[in-house]
């Protein structure tokens, strides 16, 4: 167990609304502390467990293969108060810079909205006219993310949760690590909570199907993973990560991380690990099996339609 309390700290502020953030130094590296910040729904709780969701999450990334922050879960004590902290290793380093896909949307002179606009398509135009990265790239880890977040119960994934680190001497960027990953896992769950929704089909599917959802929006509204991911609207691009990201998820693996975490109690372990199967073998194996099958179809269209040109071409020689 790592007590971050007598780290180093370091005269470096980090932006962002969620929760309080401070530069400290661990084993030679430097390192974002985050704290859970006070909760906004549930004032049942003293803290939210976003600091559980943020090392989760990210170890959940790492496990598929998808480049992500480093986290390190231990306590920090001020003024006799003890708290679980997560400790995200800072990937900037003088000289290199993260700049938010916000940023890179305001450059985009046609896009219709700001830089915090979070409507699918004018993302994925944005994505397509950048030119600073491979939009192909760009696209890619794009939907990779969005089906982890998917099984994650990721609500808070805006412009400004994903970006590009940028290299202010030559100017070159590449797509930065996945970061921010507080707000799955239904972070202001106490384990009421959490026992009640274990117990309850009924609140389980609500918190599975309604919400939590993406934070993009398709046509005004925000996208419910299930619904996008059974659509035949899904782009290619989506298809290619679902058919690519699904297979990579052992859930069995991510349970056992989970039940080795030593700061959460028995309860939190339990609700995690079910809740986490749950979303994957209702929304993310459907989807995945469905597009299976409709590419299995179509595959034997095509292998139908290529033979029956042939027995054409016979017929006319």
């Amino acid at each position: 167990m790592i007590d971050f309390t007598n780290s180093i700290k370091k005269n470096k502020a980090y932006a962002g609304a969620n929760g309080s953030k401070i530069a400290v130094v661990y084993n030679g590296e430097q390192y974002m502390l985050k704290f859970p910040p006070f909760p906004t729904i549930n004032k049942g709780i003293s803290y939210t467990n976003s600091c559980i969701s943020e090392y989760i999450g990210c170890k959940i990334f790492e496990s598929v293969g998808i480049p992500v922050q480093e986290t390190i879960l231990g306590t920090y004590t001020s003024n006799g108060k003890t708290k679980i902290v997560v400790a995200c290793k800072d990937f900037t380093k003088p000289g290199i810079t993260i700049q938010d896909f916000a940023s890179l949307k305001n450059r985009i002179i046609d896009s219709e909205r700001n830089g915090y606009g979070i409507d699918l398509a004018d993302i994925l135009s944005t994505i397509e006219a950048q030119t600073s990265i491979d939009s192909e790239l760009l696209k890619t880890r794009f939907w990779d993310t969005f089906i982890v977040d998917a099984l994650i119960g990721n609500w808070d994934r805006p412009n400004g949760n994903w970006g590009f680190l940028q290299d202010m001497k030559t100017q070159e960027i590449e797509i930065a690590p996945v970061y921010d990953c507080g707000s799955c896992l239904l972070p202001q769950a106490d384990e009421k909570m959490m026992k009640n929704i274990m117990e309850s089909r009924e609140l389980l599917k609500a918190r599975i199907f309604q919400f939590p959802t993406s934070a993009i929006k398709r046509n005004g509204k925000k996208i419910g993973y299930y619904d996008f991911l059974m659509s035949d609207h899904m782009p290619y691009e989506c298809r290619r990560a679902l058919r690519q990201i699904v297979p990579k998820i052992n859930i069995p693996k991510i349970v056992e991380m989970i039940s080795d975490i030593p700061y959460i109690t028995k309860t939190q372990k339990e609700f995690y690990g079910y809740y986490l199967s749950e979303r994957y073998n209702q929304i993310l194996m459907p989807a995945f099996q469905r597009l299976v099958s409709l590419e299995k179809m179509k595959r034997k269209h095509q292998n139908k339609q290529t033979m029956e040109y042939q027995e054409e071409e016979e017929l006319e020689r």
